[in-house]
């Protein structure tokens, strides 16, 4: 096979041994000793994806979505997921302390997942932020999440019940302080953990709720827009570009100095990215796109099936996000998951309608083919795609067994045949979800089989065996 590692300039020949679950030796011609050999056909050998943003969990039960989630992750490659979650509507539909919180979603994730697991988690109320130390120390949990636009904007649009939604008691505000107290209580506990603090970081959804309230409320006054036109137009570029330059601002204001931005949609959310890391030099900005953003554009035919927050974009900012993409500006990509079916994403008798939709949907089961199809296209080396969907996560999250494929480290590996042309079908899907915004796109690149830690557990769209994926208690040795 072609073992692609990050850091390389091109595939090498090699072959692959595998001892413990870790890789053992990777070179040209090992002698055949191993009980078991797999013939790897000379195809590309990855290493296992981390697709670290997804959202297992958020509208359909834990511990049925981690099952068929996961398994819709191993078709696609993925080895590790890294799930955001959160207290209040959606999720469990709990408040109350993380305490109390996470060991409920650990002990509904345990023996689910078909993959490796962990979890990023939203201090919601000042309770949360007095935990994030307790978080890291007991249950390694080393990052965190800001939703900016949650202090007056809904899930899914407009909004005037965000205390209900949220969750949080009558003294709480889900606010600019609250953002600059998350990021203080994350910065002292990298005080406090100074041998991790390298892998201690926080991610924020940067948009602008007041821009967007008022923003939605106009264009779907006007009626002009319709769809993911109109959604577009609903949460504009530049509700995105300020809250991360406020991010930015809070981030510095706070001495928090690894800020992972999710996400960015747009030219202008970019752009204000690549600003902020020339303003602020000392902190350490790390760009995120997804699969969707690089993909999808407002003409899409998958209409209100793609809408998603941020929205999905005009042509002009998806080629913006290749272009700084290719030129090294962008850290990793991932798929965003989130699991709406059919029935919770369209609301009946208002199919299509893109203010009545839910937002987010599936596609980690895509992630690497789509971009090792499209890059191909672009000039995108398969060594930066390792880095892009595997070794650049693990290193920010803490998963340091993972992310190439080197002795010593987890045996995740990814065959891909990179001129297998294929059609998407959300109907050969492990996902629930039952339909995908993807559907009828064409791909060059197919995962063949997924290893997780040594342990074939997909070959040709079919998963295998039990759930044996196990919980990240991050940073991993």
């Amino acid at each position: 096979m072609r073992v692609v590692r990050p850091g390389e300039s091109a595939p090498r020949e090699a072959d692959i041994a595998v001892a413990g679950e870790k890789f053992a030796k990777i070179g040209p011609s090992l002698p055949a000793e191993a009980k078991t050999i797999y013939d790897g056909k000379g195809r590309l050998a990855f290493p296992g994806v981390v697709d670290a943003h997804m959202h297992t969990g958020i509208y359909a039960p834990l511990a049925e979505d981690a099952v068929s989630e996961s398994r819709a992750a191993a078709q696609g490659g993925v080895t590790s997921s890294l799930n955001y979650f959160r207290s209040g509507q959606y999720y469990l539909n709990k408040g109350g302390p993380y305490r109390d919180f996470f060991p409920e979603v650990l002990r509904l994730s345990q023996g689910r997942f078909h993959v490796d697991y962990g979890y990023h988690l939203a201090p919601m109320d000042a309770t949360h932020i007095r935990e994030i130390p307790e978080l890291i120390e007991r249950h390694g949990v080393t990052s965190f999440k800001i939703f900016m636009f949650y202090g007056s904007h809904g899930l899914h649009g407009r909004s005037d019940s965000q205390r209900d939604f949220l969750m949080i008691g009558p003294d709480e505000r889900y606010d600019y302080a609250h953002f600059e107290f998350v990021m203080r209580g994350v910065a002292q506990a990298r005080e406090q953990f100074r041998d991790k603090a390298a892998q201690i970081s926080l991610s924020l959804h940067c948009e602008t709720a007041e821009i967007m309230t008022a923003y939605a409320k106009m264009v779907e006054t006007e009626g002009r827009l319709q769809g993911l036109a109109a959604y577009h137009a609903a949460r504009p570029p530049h509700s995105e570009g300020l809250a991360v330059f406020i991010a930015s601002y809070l981030a510095n204001e706070a001495a928090l100095p690894n800020i992972n931005l999710l996400h960015l949609s747009s030219r202008k959310a970019l752009a204000a990215a690549l600003q902020m890391q020339q303003v602020f030099p000392h902190i350490d900005f790390r760009r995120e796109v997804t699969i969707g953003h690089l993909m999808l554009d407002v003409n899409s035919r998958a209409g209100a099936l793609a809408k998603v927050n941020p929205p999905i974009r005009p042509r002009e900012d998806v080629e913006y996000l290749w272009e700084q993409l290719l030129a090294g500006k962008v850290h990793w990509v991932v798929s965003d998951h989130a699991c709406c079916r059919h029935e919770t994403k369209a609301a009946k008798n208002a199919l299509g309608n893109i203010w009545l939709a839910k937002s987010g949907f599936g596609g980690t089961e895509y992630l690497l083919p789509a971009l090792a199809s499209e890059g191909a296209k672009r000039g995108l080396s398969y060594n930066r795609i390792a880095e892009l969907t595997s070794h650049n996560p693990a290193r920010r999250f803490g998963l340091n067994a993972k992310g190439d494929i080197a002795e010593g480290l987890d045996a995740d590996v990814v065959l891909v045949d990179p001129k297998e042309s294929w059609t998407i079908r959300a109907a050969d899907s492990e996902s629930t979800q039952g339909y995908t915004p993807f559907e009828g796109i064409e791909l060059s690149a197919r995962v063949k089989a997924t290893f997780l830690r040594g342990a074939l557990v997909c070959e040709n769209g079919s998963v295998m065996g039990q759930p044996r994926g196990k919980y990240l208690h991050r940073p991993t040795a």
